[in-house]
């Protein structure tokens, strides 16, 4: 009996599109960088510790989560919403806004360039 014989046989992995995967490397790289300005905003004493890794580790866990629904016209807007969540915390620290703002702007790159991609793809 050979190894193919004995496990049952797996159906193909559904296929991403262009603008799932960007905006799903996005979200990934905007949850770490979440994780130093969570550590940041702590160092600082900008707000008490229980508040700033609890909101931290909330958004980190909304931004993994969001990868996953990103397929979703509804899930790009959730992703939207997590752009201006992000954009917020310029209220606790100014230069998290602004990296919040660099990452808005990926953001939008990646909607804008994956549609395109997904485009050209269904174009004969």
């Amino acid at each position: 009996m050979t190894a193919s014989a004995a496990s049952p046989a797996r159906p193909p992995r559904r296929e991403r599109s262009a603008t799932e995967s960007l905006l799903s490397v996005v979200l990934i790289l905007e949850a770490i960088v979440v994780v130093f300005g969570m550590l940041v905003i702590f160092g600082l004493r900008v707000v008490e510790p229980v508040v700033a890794f609890t909101g931290g580790a909330a958004l980190i866990l909304l931004l993994v989560l969001a990868t996953r629904i990103v397929r979703y016209p509804w899930g790009q807007w959730v992703g939207h919403g997590l752009q201006v969540v992000l954009l917020a915390t310029a209220f606790l620290e100014i230069l998290a806004g602004v990296a919040a703002a660099i990452f808005v702007g990926f953001w939008i790159w990646a909607l804008v360039k994956g549609r395109q991609l997904d485009a050209a793809k269904r174009a004969p």
